[in-house]
């Protein structure tokens, strides 16, 4: 069984408190010194730049290890079809539940934060983005950021294909799985200047456009964490009870709680998954189903992301003063929340991630980023609590898909045999 090494504050809370230290060191430049705000604004340039250039590499090679990995999974069609399935199911209960939510409480309600609608350009419809944009006509269009939903179809199909040809023990297998070891580093360096990179381009948003701008943000705390709060009573039992009845939603609160404040700590999907292996082990998920769920879940099952994806377009609908409203805002707000909480990693700045996804799907200017990047960071401990704590409850849903209705009752009865 999986042992959690103890870590101190600083390992634990360290790069968050850089990067917010950044932030507010920024801010405060830009209210004091507007000049020295506006001239840093190319290191913030810089920062964004590489955050972009490393966005195509990551979202294809993830993706294509992760899926190529499989081969040697038992029942890996039907566990692999649950898996994402419940993902997507879960995923799109959230994005109801935060789409009547902003709409009851507006998280950009009062902000002092204007930008002109002529900036931002018009956002393709839900339509069109299921259909002319799933492929592009030629493979290197595959390698603009801009086309992030045919690179990732092509991804999952290539994964797929080297899944067929040996998976992970073939030589594609191993250069893939090497490169997301590089790139999750590279992402690491990257992550490395971000309080210098953050710091400098949110001194010119607040240079430009006024001190006022960091008390904007109170507000869509007080919006998001009720909402995840209220999600986690109400949703997570709710799975737990179609899991396994009554007893189900007994065992995930017995065991649920460990997992919560590990991901609530660290803000790392990745490092909740030995506390998530724990917690499926005493429940009695089968090692093969959740060696497959809790994975995958690091990088995509993220209901908690998907709030937050929601809120973030909302709240940028709101600052570019357009009407956030209308069916086919709101399919395209749902598509982009699940495709950005997708692509999320596990690695540090999979967030930026999400949220570059964000600004480049609804072509919003680039000045949106740091906005949303600044929420990204404020939201992070609880969207990452309920990103990796469901992951448990995802792997009891996998089990229940795969094993029947009965299988906690015939792990808990196999429990007891073991202990007598």
């Amino acid at each position: 069984m999986a042992t959690i090494e103890k870590k101190s504050f600083w390992q634990q809370y360290g790069s968050l408190i850089l990067i917010l230290g950044g932030i507010i060191v920024g801010a405060l430049i830009g209210a004091f010194a507007p000049t020295v705000g506006t001239t840093i604004k190319p290191i913030g340039d810089i920062f964004l730049n590489l955050l972009f250039t490393i966005v195509v590499p990551l979202v294809f090679v993830s993706i294509a290890s992760a899926v190529g990995s499989m081969a040697n999974m038992k029942r890996l069609g039907k566990v692999l079809g649950s898996t994402i399935g419940t993902f997507i199911f879960t995923g799109l209960i959230a994005a109801a539940c935060v789409l009547v939510w902003v709409n009851l409480f507006s998280p950009s309600a009062g902000t002092t934060i204007v930008m002109s609608t002529s900036e931002v350009s018009e956002a393709p419809t839900a339509a069109e983005l299921l259909v002319s944009s799933l492929t592009v006509s030629d493979f290197s269009d595959l390698w603009d950021k801009s086309n992030m939903l045919p690179l990732i179809i092509f991804a999952i199909i290539f994964g797929f294909c080297v899944s067929a040809c040996g998976g992970d023990e073939s030589p594609m297998g191993k250069l893939l799985n090497n490169l997301n070891d590089i790139i999750m580093k590279f992402v690491g360096v990257i992550m490395f200047v971000a309080p210098l990179g953050l710091g400098a381009y949110f001194a010119n948003l607040v240079a430009t456009y006024g001190p006022e701008i960091v008390g904007d943000y109170g507000r869509s705390m007080l919006v998001y964490y009720p909402l995840c709060a209220l999600y986690f009573i109400i949703f997570f039992p709710l799975y737990s009870f179609l899991a396994g009845g009554k007893q189900g939603v007994k065992v995930m609160f017995k065991h649920i709680f460990r997992p919560a404040i590990t991901a609530f700590a660290t803000q790392s999907s990745a490092a909740t998954i030995p506390v998530n292996k724990e917690a499926c082990n005493s429940i009695g998920v089968p090692e093969d189903i959740s060696d497959l769920v809790l994975p995958m879940g690091c990088t995509m099952h993220m209901d908690g992301s998907v709030l937050s994806s929601i809120v973030k377009i909302a709240f940028l609908y709101g600052i570019f003063d357009m009407q956030f409203t209308g069916v086919e805002t709101y399919a395209m707000a749902i598509i982009v929340a699940i495709l950005s909480a997708f692509v999320l990693s596990g690695a540090p700045g999979g967030g930026l991630v999400g949220e570059m996804l964000i600004v480049s799907m609804f072509n919003f200017p680039a000045e949106a980023f740091p906005i949303i990047a600044t929420l990204g960071f404020i939201f992070d401990p609880a969207a990452t609590c309920l990103n990796s704590s469901g992951d448990t409850i995802a792997s009891m849903m996998v089990t229940r898909i795969v094993e029947g209705k009965d299988w906690l009752v015939k792990a808990m009865a196999a429990k007891k045999t073991e202990q007598a």
